[in-house]
């Protein structure tokens, strides 16, 4: 076998640098040219030297030579393992081969240290549940994505179909549309609104319309919307005959907006008739009709409700004027004759009374017929 370039230089192949040059500088002097009278031997010592320097002084040579030495080396002991494990029957050169050695690398292993080692079943890390967690924790999540998505859509075609039902007041189909809508998204504000607003005005049905109002009024993020919600809520709470709840409701909708009319006719109509405090009635109404007055026509409802509460209070001539501007805006109500009336005949006008109860009588109201006969004014 050739000698290496480490050999050539007589160095270890662990040499420093510092090592390989002064091996180098040695070699040289001894096998220079100059100094042997120019022999010819000497002359190619010298050259394999300064080959040997030109590859190991330069640090990338170097390593480059060293990985071609690994290389070598390791094609050297294949090609030794092979021989050691050729079959006996197998020839070389037509030379039966001896019967190869077994390769040992220690002393055989006394009995104490003979034992068999059993293989389990693969056993999972925590690393490998990580990953496993995570991959189910990513597909839970990517279904409730997709899921969360197309319910949403499906929820808004919903609410566009009820919407649309409930503007051509097609009351069943709408209710079904937004009930479709509130399954699919339960806290769809104005779903709720809608569909409390049907059960309230429609079916008569105050527990459930109460009960949506309650659920949107948990989703309102301003004061007004909140004030109109306290208001329906308050509404349906005097349907149901629950009048100091109702005027709660009613009170807390004019905290929040205190331009609420609606607030403040509805708690004068409760006090009116079923708290029987007309003062307060009257107070409510007037507030109401003052701030209805500033953004339309006067009621002609409320203006006979709070008439009404003048006439119970005996403040004759306030009642006398509420009732006369109702006359003037329904001139055909028979009501609003008999009530005329008996303002006249609190006054002692029983003429005009009379006059004001036969009216009534034409007009179909039965009040005033029973009113007539009972003061005896005639046809």
């Amino acid at each position: 076998m050739s000698q290496t370039l480490y050999q050539v230089l007589g160095v270890a192949p662990s040499a420093t640098l510092a090592d390989i040059k002064q091996a180098y500088k040695q070699l040289a002097l001894r096998y220079h040219p100059d100094r042997n009278g120019g022999s010819t031997l000497h002359e190619d010592h010298f050259k394999t030297v300064a080959s040997a320097y030109h590859v190991l002084g330069h640090a990338e040579r170097r390593a480059a030579y060293d990985h071609q030495l690994h290389l070598a080396r390791l094609r050297r002991e294949e090609q030794q393992r092979a021989q050691a494990y050729r079959p006996q029957g197998q020839k070389v050169y037509g030379v039966p081969m001896p019967p190869p050695q077994p390769l040992r690398t220690r002393p055989p292993a006394a009995s104490a240290e003979r034992h068999y080692v059993r293989r389990g079943k693969a056993r999972f890390n925590r690393r490998d549940y990580q990953l496993v967690a995570g991959l189910v924790l990513g597909l839970v999540l990517l279904v409730f994505s997709v899921k969360w998505v197309l319910e949403r859509g499906s929820a808004a075609s919903y609410y566009r179909d009820g919407l649309r039902a409930y503007q051509s007041r097609q009351w069943n189909a709408a209710h079904r549309a937004l009930s479709e809508t509130l399954y699919l998204q339960p806290e769809h504000e104005r779903a709720l609104r809608r569909r409390a607003e049907i059960e309230q005005l429609v079916y008569r049905n105050y527990t459930r319309a109460r009960a949506d109002y309650q659920a949107a009024l948990a989703l309102a993020d301003d004061r007004e919307g909140a004030a109109q919600l306290l208001y329906r809520i308050g509404q349906c709470e005097a349907g149901q005959g629950r009048a100091r709840v109702a005027i709660q409701s009613f009170s807390r909708a004019l905290v929040l907006d205190t331009t609420l009319s609606e607030a403040w006719l509805a708690r004068g109509e409760v006090w009116l008739f079923e708290q029987r405090r007309f003062p307060t009635a009257i107070r409510d109404l007037s507030v109401g009709l003052r701030q209805r007055a500033e953004q339309q026509s006067p009621s002609a409802k409320w203006l006979t409700y709070r008439g009404l509460a003048f006439f119970k209070m005996g403040d004759y001539p306030n009642a006398l004027a509420d009732y006369q501007q109702v006359l003037l805006m329904r001139p055909g109500s028979g009501q609003i004759h008999f009530l005329l009336g008996r303002v006249a005949q609190k006054q002692g006008r029983r003429q005009a009374a009379c006059e004001f109860f036969r009216r009534g009588s034409r007009l179909g109201y039965p009040p005033a017929v029973q009113a007539s006969r009972q003061s005896r004014c005639g046809s």
